[in-house]
């Protein structure tokens, strides 16, 4: 035992113990192409046996923000690992990408072992939910570095597309309409505003709100990001997308644009999608401007697909088949900026 290293705060034992305890977590996720097992210096996986002729590789990495404090006011952590694979392998998907694989990092004060296997076992759900195969990761103690209880997640993932596949935005065009895929809530962005409003407000996250349909406030913000993976991949290979936006920070004005061209804009229709009543009660507590909760939150919409108006029923169909809501809620248009009426 390392007598000096547990007086400085780092406890290796409990460290030991946590792989223990995540390995049925870790396993629960295989898929074709892991090589090894969980304890190697790095993770492996094999591409070869995916039977991919022009391989492109698809990586995204991310955080869950400050959403994670309301996870340590509500000492529930059993899903912000969800968050934490969502907002990586959602954004591979935005380029036509399935994810293959996926590495977490834990950083904390104090290893916790319980606290840690919670984690890790939403990890390892999200994973199972996008089909990707949790290969690796890391729980660092850093004494003095996070306080009491606090701990930051980051995750990698890492998909492949086949070239002539890749959906970058370039077919995007003028005419395309935009199918909106329903999101869970306000996912893992916008934290920050919204500690502020519970804050400014007095509100408390164990109470049930009237706003909320009588719903606790803090079991809706800790509800999940949604993970679109496996019902986008058949509306990919079933259809001929154009582009698709991840809805994260900056809302419908940051993140749709980034798959249009230069002089196209976009149009988006107002009521041909439910506006969750998070999102309405965000806005009342906040006194924020109804145009500027477009700009902060996703607003029910966590998933955009841009396709030629002949597909989009198809598409809509496969999504609903899947038990997602999808709808069509707005168009491209030859005039720059997002107008949303």
């Amino acid at each position: 035992m390392a007598v000096n290293y547990e007086k400085a705060g780092v406890n290796l034992e409990a460290g030991y113990e946590v792989v223990r305890r995540i390995k049925q977590h870790v396993a629960s996720t295989a898929r074709p192409g892991v090589m090894g097992n969980i304890g190697a210096f790095g993770g492996m996986f094999d591409l070869a046996s995916l039977g991919v002729k022009e391989p492109v590789l698809v990586s995204g990495t991310d955080g869950v923000g400050t959403k994670l404090k309301l996870a340590f006011a509500m000492d529930k952590h059993d899903t912000i690992g969800i968050d934490a694979v969502a907002m990586c392998v959602n954004d591979v998907l935005a380029q036509g990408a399935e994810p293959l694989f996926f590495l977490d990092y834990v950083a904390l004060g104090h290893n916790i072992p319980e606290k840690v296997e919670q984690i890790v076992a939403g990890v390892a759900e999200g994973c199972r939910q996008a089909g990707c195969a949790l290969i690796g990761g890391e729980t660092a103690e850093m004494p003095g570095m996070y306080e009491g209880g606090d701990y930051d997640i980051a995750g990698f993932t890492c998909g492949v597309v086949e070239r002539q596949k890749l959906i970058d935005g370039s077919k995007v065009k003028v005419g395309d309409v935009l199918v909106g895929v329903a999101s869970s809530g306000v996912h893992s962005n916008g934290f920050s505003l919204v500690r502020k409003v519970v804050a400014d407000n007095n509100l408390d996250l164990n109470a049930s709100y009237d706003e909320l349909d009588g719903r606790k406030l803090g079991e809706v913000l800790l509800t999940p990001t949604k993970i679109y993976v496996r019902q986008m991949l058949e509306v990919i290979r079933a259809c001929d997308v154009h582009g698709i936006c991840h809805i994260t920070g900056g809302g419908f004005d940051e993140n749709i644009p980034r798959v249009l061209h230069e002089s196209q804009g976009l149009h988006i229709e107002e009521g041909s999608w439910e506006i969750l009543p998070v999102f309405r009660a965000l806005e009342k507590w906040g006194g924020i401007p109804h145009r500027e909760m477009f700009n902060i939150f996703n607003m029910g919409i966590g998933m955009v697909a841009v396709l030629d108006e002949s597909e989009a029923q198809k598409a809509i169909n496969i999504l609903t088949a899947a038990g997602e809501k999808a709808s069509i809620i707005g168009r491209v248009t030859d005039t720059a900026g997002v107008v949303i009426e």
